[in-house]
């Protein structure tokens, strides 16, 4: 593993916007755009040194911009399928954290190297 490599987080917006019943669905965009603000603003909690948050979003919320400390990357189709293209791409040694409750995206991209951590470590 890369240790001088920043830590790459990849956070499945839809599954962590979705695991708190708080009127998300009836604005998904703005859902989105208050989880990116929430990251830019904060980070990850309760880690140490560099990281690159990618925050995937799909659907209603492809229209979220990216903002200094967070680059929403829009998903051409299913989140969860881009989220795997991401992991895939991240590089030889270099560590990577997915946050996700989602048990197949958990299975698919531990099988890929990356960690996985559930939506609380960046919901309030």
């Amino acid at each position: 593993m890369n240790d001088t490599a920043a830590l790459l987080v990849i956070v499945d917006a839809a599954n962590v916007v979705g695991s708190v019943p708080d009127g998300w669905w009836r604005d998904r965009r703005g859902a989105a755009e208050r989880l990116r603000d929430r990251l830019a603003a904060d980070g990850l909690p309760g880690r140490t040194g560099p990281v690159e948050i990618v925050l995937v979003v799909e659907g209603a919320a492809r229209g979220v911009e990216s903002v200094p400390g967070v680059r929403v990357d829009p998903a051409p189709g299913s989140g969860d399928d881009r989220v795997v293209t991401l992991v895939a791409g991240a590089g030889d040694g270099r560590p990577v954290l997915v946050v996700t409750a989602d048990r197949e995206l958990r299975r698919r991209v531990t099988s890929l190297g990356a960690e996985v951590t559930g939506p609380r470590t960046v919901r309030p």
